[in-house]
């Protein structure tokens, strides 16, 4: 026999249990592990870690900030969880924390260029600098070599010669650009020539330090900057 259904007042009587199961039946249960997926593909779109409100305002996001919270305690301690980091909750030890992360990532001492290309995730050069300085003096209290001067010029002048029996001449500015692109311990190709104290010409001074470099460990450079024997 089908079930009687009371009516009171126009609407017809819900029975309480029936109600809760068939919501529980509807009711999406996200893992935490999606929950945090949801969040870091909200921060892709924006291109920044979302606030509540832009995180609502998301009409591609499947969950509600409040399922975040329940689950997290916090909105910032789901980013966290996440790996987006809310700037001004930001510590100096957390932010020196994620520099050591970085620097372990890559097996060397981070960069502003590393920073950058890890802007939807990491603290920018920009924080670190206006909380430490300067980035470089953010490494160092990381525990990094941070290089100065005369130390990185002499840096520079290694790595040119390096290049230099790669490629079989003097490097331009070109072709260190192109070797950076594989290599990001290497200083950008205006940093080297920023780091040379001359009225005009810096590239083609660097270049002479490179070659009087290779003819010390006994290279022989040919007058147009080709490595004799190589080509």
């Amino acid at each position: 026999m089908p079930r009687q259904r009371a009516r009171k007042r126009g609407s017809l009587r819900i029975d309480e249990a029936e109600l809760a199961a068939f919501r529980a039946g509807l009711r999406r249960r996200y893992t935490d592990a999606e929950i945090l997926d949801e969040l870091r593909a909200a921060a892709a779109r924006l291109g920044r870690s979302p606030t509540m409100r832009e995180f609502a305002q998301d009409p591609e996001a499947r969950v509600h900030p409040q399922t975040v919270i329940e689950h997290f305690g916090t909105w910032n301690s789901a980013k966290r969880a996440a790996g987006l980091f809310p700037r001004r909750f930001l510590t100096r030890d957390d932010l020196l924390d994620q520099l050591r992360a970085l620097g372990d990532e890559l097996g060397r001492t981070p960069s502003a260029r590393d920073l950058a290309a890890r802007r939807r995730a990491l603290p920018s050069a920009s924080l670190y600098a206006h909380t430490f300085g300067s980035l470089a003096n953010a490494l160092r209290e990381a525990g990094f070599e941070v290089l100065q001067g005369e130390e990185r010029l002499e840096r520079a002048i290694v790595q040119g010669a390096e290049l230099a029996r790669v490629i079989g001449r003097l490097p331009k500015m070109a072709d260190w650009a192109a070797a950076r692109r594989d290599d990001g311990a290497l200083l950008s190709e205006w940093q080297v020539y920023r780091l040379i104290d001359v009225s005009r010409g810096a590239w083609t001074a660097f270049q002479f330090l490179v070659r009087e470099r290779l003819r010390d460990e006994g290279v022989d450079v040919r007058p147009d900057g080709a490595l004799r024997g190589s080509g």
